[in-house]
């Protein structure tokens, strides 16, 4: 059902009605929110039940969230509690302008802001939207996606970030505070939920002031619960909770003048992630007839035209036929025997964050070491058929390993005209990223079906032999059938020989290759607050950013019978009428670079590079209850690696025709993300009523895409080019009958380099707003309203080279996972009942208009607009000492997909019925990762 219509007429009554946000100031013990004013300070101890100012810290200052000129989401801690959320993706039911999503693993999480993300799959891109974790930058967005503890706010900035400290970013960032010590005596809280799929959580804490100038806290969160997928070839479950966390924490403050705030946090996952299911008619009306069998394969191509010959190959190797026919939103998974999702994550750290007055200056000093390690199995290609799987050995991996170093001085100058902030961060990281992917025990014959079934040897194709070709096919194919010339000439017998060599190739490729890379950056960045007058600020901010990578890898692999064909089928490359077979022979043999050539070599690189980033803010209170502001800023992205053996070359040529895979190296680079924002808003604010509205446009240039085109993973720069390409960015070399056939696609579509510009445009208008009319009631709706796309015409580098002709869809268009229209709205009501009692009624929507999930745009992966409501009810004692609550969240059961992408190698042969432009991919099949079903349960709380 598509909720655009819904949508307006909810947004209008956005703007007619007020909105609400939660007045949870943050305690005075937090690190985060020291202040260096008597006002700020009062500001700051506001109990919760008041209607004062909300406080944050996002320009690097305690400040009333109404006085901040930029555009920022605040999310209390009561917010958080009420909604459930216990890691940063349950945040999209309360930002309108955030999304967060995970893909092929818990640490391929990916959040975005208006409409801008990095894709998590390849480790090597660093996240456009950074998550800070009490001051401390976590490297990759999903490292966010567990357990957090009890949070005392969180922030989430929009926009390009740099100049106030930490780590930079292109997008935005996500800032998460944790609940600190406490030196106002013992106390602490406990709390135990059950819910439906068997779901446990259990949850404490524990505050100790150990004298008058240290305290202590300690949180810990142990979570178990069945997993939403079941895989009954295994008979087990998949995207299950195996989880604990816990967090330890030291105040120490001697004086008045100085807090040393230590922490030491641990979590460890055991856990299976991430199942898919196929999509079919019934989810994306445009998948059509892409996952009906053909009536027969036997009768060529030209027999077709109503189904896909490669539903034909799997279903005759083992996939049940319902399961990629009519799945709908099943959780049933297809998965080969023996093959596993499970995984282990040990993530750990420690940080010590020093706040020393000394006179009117303030010295801050944050130094952390984080410890990050996830290793993850899969059937990578998500079906019954075993055609590729990393196994769930430990070297399938992630890991970084990250110090970090932030030292930040502020004050005031001038009669306090003058707020000034000047820093300096240091970042090392090492990264290693190990890979065993392999060909599954079936891929030979998978492979040797595919090129049967969909070329003119179909008549014999024969799944249950070798080569799955029948004995006269082999016979006819190679000479042996008197008065019957093969189709291939003298070559006959080699080409028979190469498939049969195909056909042997099970459970080969890499055992355990090896990405290192070692990330040092650092940089320098002042903020200053020019008070010009009574009501009008000038902040003036820059940043130095000095970025340093070194890459290397090694590689294992006992596929040599890719170089067996390669060497037999080599000379058949010249021969114009051979060398589309020989080429596709070649292809599977060898398909992402799955190459004996490659056991035993090592290939390294390294850039670097530098950029100037800042911001201009002109704010001006007209009255004292209405800021207005506008605003530049320009941020920055680092390039990097492209962590993938299968992006060094073609597999069609060998190592050694290219000079060997060192002499490749450099091509696996992508270059840094840059952007320029520009930002008008408005924030009123009367107690209890607040309102902002923000209205933006960014270009982003040599925006960082990864995409999976069913076989690779691309990366590529994408760009805008201001000359006309002539149709040369949405051409293909394909689909023959198709307008936009052209044979020399591959290098169509070049832009001079004076041309070359910006490639993405995201604009809009956001609207916030807070109403908190009674003690008790509190009601809340946010608004984003995007359009973030693609210029009209792209390349896909910095250079002005061609885009690839798997992303032909995207010049003019919305970019993933960017909806035109968000909102979101809350309500709670805690109504008092009598002798202390009270109740809680709290409720939470947010609803979606369409977007595509696919990174490439293609229709099959569409996704209709949808609503999410969760809500809770419950009883509360006295001071809330115990207190009783059953909850709910996807409350209508809404299914829908986080993403949907190529089934690996899944994709029968084209022909005119499958083409552009309703079937971009082809015959390609697709499969996608679900959202979580509806969950309900019961919560038990007391504190003391």
């Amino acid at each position: 059902m598509r909720l655009t219509a819904y949508l307006l007429s909810a947004a209008t009554i956005a703007i007619a009605s007020p909105v609400m946000a939660q007045n949870n100031s943050p305690e005075p013990s937090s690190p985060a929110t020291q202040t260096t004013s008597p006002t700020a300070a009062g500001s700051v101890a506001q109990d919760e039940g008041d209607q004062g100012d909300i406080v944050i810290t996002a320009q690097g200052r305690a400040q009333a969230l109404a006085d901040v000129p930029v555009a920022v989401s605040a999310i209390t801690a009561e917010t958080l509690q009420n909604s459930g959320a216990s890691d940063i993706r349950q945040l999209n039911q309360l930002a309108p302008s955030l999304l967060v999503s995970s893909t092929g693993s818990e640490a391929n999480g990916s959040a975005r802001i208006r409409g801008i993300g990095t894709v998590g799959d390849n480790p090597g891109l660093e996240s456009s939207v950074a998550v800070f974790i009490d001051g401390v930058y976590r490297s990759r967005s999903g490292i966010g996606l567990t357990e957090l503890g009890e949070i005392d706010r969180v922030e989430v900035l929009r926009g390009p970030q740099g100049t106030l400290g930490g780590r930079n970013s292109s997008a935005g960032l996500i800032s998460i505070i944790s609940k600190a010590p406490s030196f106002q005596g013992f106390s602490g809280g406990a709390e135990a939920t059950y819910g439906n799929y068997d779901f446990y959580r259990f949850a404490g804490n524990l505050n100790l002031p150990l004298s008058k100038t240290i305290a202590a806290r300690v949180d810990g969160v142990y979570v178990k619960r069945d997993g939403f997928y079941r895989d009954y070839t295994n008979n087990t479950d998949v995207n299950n909770r195996n989880r604990y966390f816990v967090r330890g924490q030291l105040l120490f403050e001697p004086s008045s003048d100085i807090r040393f705030r230590l922490i030491g946090d641990y979590t460890h996952r055991d856990e299976k992630c991430c199942a898919a299911t196929y999509v079919d008619r019934s989810v994306n009306e445009a998948v059509g007839n892409l996952n009906n069998p053909v009536a027969s394969v036997n009768a060529g191509l030209a027999a077709g035209a109503n189904g896909n010959n490669i539903v034909n190959v799997i279903r005759d190797l083992g996939q049940p036929l319902g399961l990629v026919t009519s799945p709908g939103y099943s959780r049933d998974v297809s998965v080969s025997a023996g093959r596993s999702f499970a995984g282990i994550t040990k993530d750990w750290g420690v940080s010590g964050q020093l706040d020393w007055t000394i006179g009117t200056t303030k010295l801050t000093s944050i130094t952390a070491y984080r410890d990050y390690d996830s290793d993850q199995g899969s059937d990578t290609d998500y079906s019954r058929v075993d055609i590729l799987y990393r196994a769930a050995n430990g070297n399938s991996a992630r890991r970084f390993r990250t110090f970090t170093q932030e030292l930040r001085l502020n004050g005031s100058l001038f009669a306090d005209k003058l707020d000034w902030l000047v820093g300096g961060f240091f970042a090392n990281e090492d990264l290693r990223v190990l890979d065993n992917l392999r060909f599954g025990s079936q891929y030979g014959r998978f492979a040797t079906c595919r090129l049967v079934s969909g070329s003119a040897l179909a008549q014999f194709y024969a799944p249950g032999s070798t080569g799955c070709l029948s004995a006269t096919g082999r016979a006819v194919l190679s000479g042996g059938v008197p008065g019957v010339a093969s189709p291939f000439g003298a070559a006959g017998p080699l080409i028979v020989n190469a498939i049969a060599t195909l056909d042997g190739i099970n459970d080969k490729g890499s055992t355990r290759d090896v990405y290192n890379q070692n990330s040092r950056n650092w940089a320098l960045f002042t903020h200053n607050i020019f008070h010009v007058t009574d009501t009008v600020d000038l902040t003036l901010g820059a940043r130095y950013t000095n970025e340093r990578k070194k890459f290397d890898a090694s590689f294992t692999n006992d596929n040599t019978g890719c170089t067996a064909i390669q060497s037999s089928l080599r000379s058949l490359l010249a021969n114009p009428a051979l060398a589309p077979t020989a080429a596709g022979i070649i292809g599977l043999a060898c398909q992402g670079n799955n190459t004996a050539e490659l056991n035993g070599v090592s290939i390294n690189s390294r850039r670097k590079e530098d950029r100037f980033t800042g911001t201009a803010i002109l704010s001006w209170k007209p009255i004292d209850d209405l800021l207005l502001y506008g605003s530049y800023s320009r941020g920055y992205k680092a390039g990097g690696f492209n962590l993938d053996r299968s992006a060094l070359k073609q597999p069609v040529q060998t190592f050694a025709q290219l000079g060997g895979a060192q002499a490749l190296a450099n091509s696996l680079q992508f270059a840094p993300e840059t952007v320029n924002s520009y930002e008008v808003g408005a924030k009123y604010g009367t107690g209890p009523f607040t309102l902002s509205a923000a209205a933006f446009i960014q270009d982003f240039s040599n925006f960082q895409l990864n995409t999976f085109n069913g076989t690779v993973f691309l990366v590529q720069n994408i760009n805008g080019c201001s000359s006309s390409l002539n149709g040369g960015d949405r051409d293909q070399s394909k689909f023959p009958a198709a307008s936009n056939y052209n044979a020399a696609a591959t290098s169509s579509g070049v832009c001079p380099s004076g041309d070359i510009g910006y490639g993405v445009r995201a604009k809009g208008v956001e609207l916030e707003a807070s109403l908190v009319p009674a003690r008790d009631f509190r009601v809340s709706l946010g608004l984003t309203v995007t359009d973030t796309k693609y210029r009209s015409q792209l390349v896909g580098s910095s250079s002005g080279a061609p885009l690839d002709q798997a992303l032909r869809l995207l010049p003019g268009r919305t970019l993933s996972n960017s909806a035109d229209i968000v909102a979101t709205s809350s309500a709670s009501w805690t109504p008092q009942l009598g002798g202390g009692y009270s109740a809680l009624f709290y409720v939470d929507t947010r609803m979606t208009s369409d977007y595509n999930t696919g990174s490439d745009l293609f229709p099959q992966k569409a996704q209709d607009g949808y609503a999410i409501v969760n809500a809770r009810i419950g009883l509360r004692m006295p001071d809330e000492r115990i207190s009783l609550e059953f909850w709910g969240q996807n409350l209508t059961n809404v299914d829908y997909a986080q993403v949907a992408f190529n089934s690996p190698f899944q994709e029968g042969a084209a022909n005119a019925a499958f083409q552009d432009a309703q079937y971009p991919g082809g015959r390609q099949l697709f499969s996608q990762y679900l959202a979580e079903p509806r969950t309900y349960g019961a919560t038990i709380r007391a504190r003391f």
